[in-house]
């Protein structure tokens, strides 16, 4: 994967990562909507979008070393696999999926700490929740979180998408992440981020500020990392080991330059070289240095991936194979996350598909 230079941390946004025991006075009320929204005009999607979407939402319960957290997850197929917040699900154990009147201990599938996704799984048939298949997400696209807020009820949540962002306080992220412009109360972290077609956009990661806003994860890569997992039994984010800055020169719509490239590692053995200018990582067009990660978190170890650059005035491609990340490495999976016995009520029979509109 491509590293721009001085990317570290993400300080300045607030992950929840508990919901105590303990007693809360808490006003949920309705989301401070921007001026331009009128609700009304909203109303019938929101509220047939919330009535299609609720049943694949689940509140999750687990274990840390600080006590008991809670969040929300979501299905994404019949077979009981489950969206949520690393935060949620990522280092937790005692795991505990609750929808309708069930309640399921639950197996963790997938943990990135890169894209903060978690993925779990439950023994069961289960409603699910239809996932977009687009990635033209813009500013200003009305959006809906279904969450469980505290110990109260699926809730709904109404804005708009805010922003597509690479990065928050000069720090990048490993990809540009959805900044949509609606309240997060405790316990939502995890939910899903719905489009008015019922389909989920994205992944809720954490709230921003006075959580007016929050950041959610594109649902193409929670897609990627789930793809690489049926694959491979493992996620295998790939590393080719060039950093990237920006030249201040646009060379064919580009200024992505190659400042650094690691001894030994791909981009070194495959030829690509300091200076070069990066036009298209895979398929994906590179414009400027912070396009790079974005592009690159689709990266596969052990894959090859072509790069296209500009050198001497002349487009050059190489095809590099990729390696594991040196900072994430392959992890292997499934990893098992131990649970009390869970009285098991009535498995849902039937799944429940959310059809396009």
């Amino acid at each position: 994967m491509f590293e721009l230079l001085a990317r570290r941390g993400l300080p300045g946004i607030r992950k929840r990562r508990v919901l105590r025991a303990s007693a809360f006075i808490v006003l949920i009320g309705v989301t401070r909507l921007p001026a331009q929204l009128d609700l009304n005009t909203f109303q019938p999607d929101i509220q047939r979008v919330f009535g299609q979407a609720k049943a694949a939402i689940v509140r999750i319960t687990a274990e840390d070393e600080h006590g008991r957290l809670a969040g929300t997850g979501f299905f994404i197929d019949p077979s009981g696999t489950i969206y949520t917040s690393y935060t949620i699900g990522g280092e937790t154990h005692d795991i505990i999926v609750e929808f309708g009147s069930n309640r399921y201990p639950a197996q963790r599938l997938v943990s990135d700490r890169r894209s903060n996704l978690a993925i779990l799984k439950v023994d069961a048939t289960t409603p699910w929740l239809q996932v977009s298949q687009s990635d033209d997400l813009k500013i200003a696209t009305p959006v809906i979180v279904i969450g469980y807020p505290m110990d109260l009820p699926a809730t709904p949540n109404f804005g708009i998408v805010g922003g597509i962002d690479k990065k928050y306080l000069d720090h990048y992220f490993p990809i540009a992440l959805i900044r949509a412009n609606l309240s997060i109360q405790r316990g939502e972290i995890g939910a899903p981020l719905i489009n008015l077609k019922g389909e989920a956009v994205g992944v809720v990661l954490s709230t921003i500020g006075d959580r007016t806003a929050c950041y959610a994860l594109p649902i193409k890569a929670a897609e990627k990392i789930h793809a690489d997992y049926i694959r491979f039994g493992e996620i295998r984010p790939g590393w080719i080991g060039a950093a990237t800055e920006d030249s201040g020169d646009p060379k064919h719509d580009s200024t992505a330059m190659i400042k650094d490239i690691a001894p030994g590692s791909p981009a070194a053995n495959a030829g690509l070289q300091i200076g070069d200018i990066v036009l298209r990582i895979g398929k994906t067009e590179i414009h400027e240095a912070p396009d790079v990660p974005d592009a690159s978190f689709f990266i596969t170890a052990q894959e090859d991936v072509p790069i296209t650059v500009l050198r001497d005035s002349k487009e050059v491609t190489l095809t590099i194979t990729a390696v594991g990340h040196p900072d994430y490495g392959i992890q292997r999976a499934p990893l098992i996350a131990p649970s009390q016995p869970v009285s098991r009520q009535n498995v849902l029979q039937d799944a429940l598909r959310l059809e396009k509109n």
